[in-house]
């Protein structure tokens, strides 16, 4: 008797394994098609020579050895640390004091929802161009408002910190959204219980509600580093080539044209994706392990 309920229950597990496996079947096949194999699939080309014309040809490490060995990408991977550096620190801050104020219920809360997003939803080669008549150095708006007359993008100190600022004005409003949801998620008994314990409003902000949003800290960080290291549109659209003496020539930019302009080397091209990839990969697992430690998931 016990051997069938035995075999039984071996019966009804892998009948439940074989149901869920089915069901996850097409997003394995997804994730298996648009993930691992265009990783798979860079790599390979990363050791050949390729400019989309001519046979490939197997050259080993060589490719790495050139990249690695080139102190322009070494400039690249500077300038877009630089450009990841100016961006989140004021684009999180600024998201999370924008969540404040919307979830304050002030008069106007919900017409303001809704401008700050449409810059996120809008097409990023369309703000570019937007932007580079603002930003032009003799009938700009901004020069016209500030009553000036600044070269913004074609100045190689003002470039980068031009673009962050561009991106920080386009993302910020995203990053308000996930602040405001989870703002809405911390229970009320919690910020109550400590006010009746005598905090004030600051001393709940930061002791309280700060700690209880390190999943949506987690979240926005994770995505928007991801984000800035992969940035292209906007950039590309206000300052093409890399920008003036390279002052944003970021990563994307660098891959972009390696692969498609030039000498079409589709192999160091190659070699930088893999090692934007790497880097990616290091960043989340650094923040992943960070945050295991300090998220809190659940507030009942």
């Amino acid at each position: 008797m016990v051997s069938v309920i035995n075999m039984s229950s071996r019966r009804a597990a892998r009948a439940e394994s074989l149901t869920a496996y089915t069901l996850l079947a097409p997003s394995l096949v997804g994730v298996c098609l648009f993930l691992l194999l265009p990783v798979l699939v860079v790599f390979w080309l990363s050791l050949n020579r390729w400019d989309l014309l001519r046979p490939m040809q197997f050259v080993g490490l060589e490719n790495w050895t050139s990249v690695l060995g080139d102190s322009s990408f070494g400039h690249t991977l500077l300038v877009t640390l630089a450009f990841v550096a100016m961006v989140i620190p004021l684009q999180t801050a600024l998201g999370l004091l924008m969540a404040v104020l919307l979830t304050k219920g002030l008069p106007g809360s919900a017409v303001f929802r809704v401008i700050y997003v449409i810059p996120w939803v809008c097409a990023p080669l369309a703000l570019g161009i937007v932007w580079q008549w603002i930003f032009a150095p003799f009938d700009g708006a901004l020069n016209t408002i500030l009553g000036v007359n600044i070269a913004w993008l074609s100045n190689p100190d003002l470039a980068l910190p031009a673009v962050a600022a561009v991106s920080i004005w386009s993302q910020v409003g995203y990053v308000a959204l996930f602040f405001m949801a989870g703002l809405s998620g911390i229970p009320k008994q919690v910020v109550e219980a400590a006010e009746v314990d005598g905090a004030s409003p600051w001393q709940t902000f930061w002791q309280i509600k700060i700690p209880l949003l390190a999943p949506t800290f987690f979240f926005v960080l994770v995505t928007g580093i991801i984000a800035s290291f992969q940035a292209f549109d906007t950039i590309w659209a206000l300052t093409p080539n890399g920008g003036p003496q390279g002052a944003t020539d970021v990563i994307a930019t660098r891959i972009y044209l390696e692969a498609f302009r030039g000498a079409f080397d589709l192999g160091r091209a190659s070699v930088m994706a893999v090692i934007l990839f790497a880097i990616l990969v290091v960043v989340t697992v650094v923040q992943q392990r960070w945050f295991s430690k300090r998220v809190t998931y659940d507030l009942s």
